[in-house]
């Protein structure tokens, strides 16, 4: 449903998101709106239902019948535009915002006039509003970074066409049901008159004019009836970001005069002091837009946009490519009902590179191991961040090739971009013994890398060189670097590494592109960024259909996809990495992908672990993670916990490799060696999800109950679900743990009403009341649906109840499993 929202929003909890509903006249309320009945027909817009009213009019869903689409139809409050002169300016710069066309912004399609209505036509957008959203509280981090990039993305788009809003607020901010911010109302601020304008928000009377807006999400320059540009934008941002994080704006002061004096001289609280849980980087984002002075701000909407996507970047990077993450995710969706769990908050300030002098030539000490850090970007366009992170991991993929070298995973180094630390700090954390930092410089057809290599106990420059290329020889490029890098710590590399090293071939500049950029946006691990990886990893093959790294890419953005059934999704992954490994049978990944598909969605426990297998031999930390899960799927716990141990080394600061750990000792039966793990975990990160979420199953399976409701109600509002994790602990408080596990059951439910989630995170929560028949019946539909949850059934512990059940005896016969453990 669309609707503008009337609201002073001066405090989170006077939002409502009920609609305001009129009666049915056919020309004019009691109040002065412009109403309509359904039916009517307004031009060629025929009246379906009303949706809502703002201040600036009544909007009503309606159907456009000569493009046979349904728009929102705003109807202009009566009296709103004066005479012919002001309605023929209003069309005329309607129309010209009709030219933003942004995938973050809604679209002005028409304005017209019938019997003295005035209307626009406008994008009807189904979801719900921001304001909304936020009565159930604050939102995890994730979504902030998510719905704050996007609304960057939008204003940078208007901004760059001199379009300024000037009335940002969260009831001004749609949410799709897949995860899209939409800006609505763009520009009307300043087409219709003060009086309309401002209707239906807090507004302060100034001596000569009326300033519109929003009172609590104004900036000083707007509230003082001073020029407003784009950075007044930016300050509204700010404040719908700090709402967003915290639950509340900037100054949460009732009373408007109060409201006005803090908004010119008082400082907003310190994020972290209201919510701990949001990232010190987070918290430096939204001070930043929120500085009182326009010149201290961020100068535009794309400064802001890259901050906050270097924050998401690093917060989801324990999502990345890092072998681990596979199972943990499937994991977290049966824990959680498909949600995308918070990752890893360990983001670093941005900052540029190092500028060292070059050390003497004393010999280093032998290297056996390295860290990529990410690679600067000095084309100096922002835009170009996607080019620099997946140059970087490019790198790290050939570097990982040479078996004689512990390289470590995309997923730890990112944690150190833009960081500030000494590096020889930096290879303490990580154990290694050298580490490579530089840059990248893309221009026209041509790319650039710099690259420095630095002995980690002395903080010495070994060794530093500039690499040219023309775009269409990336590939080659990164294998020099990497063959460079190997020769100068004279490293054995055998003659088929050196092969492998050697087989890059030339790209299509537009196809690498589009690679890096589904890259780019997989990393961010969110259900809307996996769509459009998969769109950009399909132009990809449409440019090149020899590139087999893009079948690699679009493998994996189908397999992690959270928003269907796998048994929609497996075929085309399947399909994809297949074509991968036709193309270049010796892509390790490649295998580690195939593997992945033959253990959790064909059931071909043979087949994958040869997949496995063969990935390592190529390359060596592609697909250790992934076979530390497998071996504990398998009830092969001994070799796991080595396997672990391996993919430990090269991705050090892991969350998701330390709760891999905690889990492998949950399937082996050992409760509290588990639970102290994932205790561990949380002390690296309190806000990680799903390290709650586990630990509320050992704590009910202990019998623990208390605990058990403590961990679920942490982990589902990090998880962004604040409502169900409230109404899980009234369950709790009113009828105990049974009501509790009742509750959960009716939200998984519904949840699944609406979208994906896994059958047996169902059939889980069925066996937890007790319910064996009906817990074994979702277990059919997850066999039915090739739920990759089943994968670990013939260990997992919350089954332990249905092994003497006949027909779940049957449904492990028929995947390959005996029902009993070995």
């Amino acid at each position: 449903m669309w609707h503008s929202s009337v609201t002073s929003g001066m405090a989170a909890g006077a939002k409502s998101c009920t609609l305001t509903w009129f009666s049915a006249s056919p020309n004019m309320s009691a109040t002065g709106e412009i109403v309509a009945t359904t039916g009517q027909s307004l031009g060629r817009y025929r009246i379906i239902e009303q949706i809502g009213a703002g201040g600036m009019g009544v909007v009503y869903r309606a159907r456009d019948e000569r493009l046979e689409r349904d728009v929102a139809l705003k109807l202009l409050p009566a009296g709103t535009l004066a005479d012919k002169v002001a309605r023929k300016r209003f069309r005329q710069e309607a129309l010209a915002l009709s030219q933003l066309n942004h995938p973050n912004i809604a679209t002005i399609y028409d304005f017209d006039s019938q019997s003295g209505v005035d209307f626009l036509a406008m994008e009807y957008i189904q979801g719900t509003t921001l304001d909304c959203k936020l009565t159930a509280g604050a939102l995890a981090e994730k979504e902030v970074l998510s719905f704050g990039g996007q609304l960057a993305s939008g204003l940078v788009a208007a901004h760059e066409r001199g379009v300024v809003h000037r009335d940002l607020k969260p009831g001004n901010l749609r949410l799709t049901p897949d995860g899209q911010l939409k800006i609505l109302d763009f520009g009307l601020a300043k087409l219709l008159p003060p009086e309309a304008a401002s209707a239906g928000t807090e507004t302060l009377s100034q001596t000569q004019h009326t300033v519109a807006g929003t009172l609590p999400y104004m900036a000083p320059e707007q509230l003082l009836g001073e020029r407003v540009d784009a950075r007044t934008d930016i300050y509204a941002m700010g404040a719908v970001l700090h709402a967003m994080a915290t639950g509340r704006p900037p100054f949460p002061e009732e009373q408007t005069s109060r409201l006005a004096d803090a908004i010119l001289r008082q400082t907003p609280v310190p994020v972290r002091n209201l919510n701990p849980r949001i990232s010190p980087q987070l918290e430096t984002i939204i001070l930043k837009c929120l500085e009182k002075d326009a010149e201290n701000r961020y100068q535009s909407a794309k400064e802001a946009g890259v901050d906050l996507r270097r924050a998401a970047g690093a917060h989801s990077g324990e999502m990345l490519r890092a072998a681990p993450k596979r199972a943990l995710w499937y994991r977290t969706l049966a824990v959680l009902g498909a949600v995308a769990v918070t990752g890893l908050l360990f983001s670093l300030n941005v900052g540029g590179m190092r500028n060292r002098l070059l050390g003497g030539a004393a010999s280093p000490s032998r290297i056996t191991s390295l860290a990529v850090l990410p690679l600067d970007n000095f084309s100096h366009d922002p835009e170009q961040e996607f080019f620099a992170d997946g140059m970087t991991e490019e790198l790290i993929t050939e570097l990982a090739q040479v078996h004689a070298l512990r390289i470590i995973s995309r997923t730890s180094a990112m944690i150190y971009k833009g960081t500030h630390k000494p590096l020889p700090e930096i290879a303490r954390e990580l154990h290694v013994d050298a580490i490579v930092e530089g840059s990248v410089l893309r221009s026209g057809d041509k790319v650039r890398i710099t690259a420095q290599l630095v002995e980690a106990a002395t903080d010495r420059h070994l060794w530093a060189k500039s690499f040219d290329r023309d775009l269409r020889d990336v590939l080659t490029l990164q294998s020099d670097v990497a063959r460079n890098i190997a020769h100068e710590i004279q490293v054995n590399v055998t003659p088929q590494e050196e092969a492998r090293l050697a087989r890059s071939r030339p790209v299509k500049p537009a196809a690498h592109e589009d690679y890096l950029k589904g890259l780019y946006y997989w990393n961010q691990f969110t259900d809307q960024g996996m769509k459009k990886a998969t769109e950009y990893f399909q132009q990809a093959i449409a440019e090149d259909p020899d590139y087999a790294l893009a079948y690699v890419g679009l493998a994996d953005a189908y397999h992690e996809s959270a928003n269907a059934p796998p048994n929609e999704l497996m075929p085309k992954a399947k399909a994809a990495v297949l074509k991968a490994l036709e193309l270049d049978s010796t892509l390790g990944e490649a295998h580690a992908t195939l593997g992945w598909i033959k253990w959790v969605y064909d059931w071909d426990w043979p087949g994958a672990e040869l997949e496995f297998r063969r990935s390592i031999e190529l390359e060596p930390d592609s697909g250790a993670g992934m076979y530390a899960d497998y071996l504990d799927a398998m009830g092969r716990f001994e070799e796991g916990m080595r396997q672990h141990k391996r993919a430990r080394e090269s991705d050090p600061i892991s969350l998701i490799g330390s709760s891999n750990v905690a889990y492998g000792f949950y399937l082996a039966r050992q409760y509290d060696r588990a639970i102290e793990h994932f205790k561990k975990t949380l002390e690296i990160d309190p806000g990680f999800a799903l390290a709650h979420m586990s630990l509320a199953d050992l704590y009910w399976r202990k019998g623990m109950y208390k605990e058990y409701v403590a961990e679920l109600q942490e982990g589902l509002r990090l998880g962004g679900y604040g409502q169900q994790a409230e109404g899980v602990g009234r369950a709790f408080r009113s009828s105990g743990p049974k009501g509790a596990a009742i509750f959960r059951l009716q939200s998984l439910k519904q949840q699944r009403s609406q979208g994906y989630v896994p059958a047996s995170s169902i059939a889980a929560a069925y066996l937890r009341l007790g319910e064996k028949d009906n817990a074994v019946t979702w277990l059919e539909k997850a066999y039915e649906e090739r739920d990759p949850e089943l994968a670990w059934a013939r260990v997992e512990p919350v089954w332990d109840g249905l092994r003497s059940e006949p027909r779940f005896v049957d449904l492990m016969r028929r995947m390959g499993f005996s029902s009993t453990l070995h």
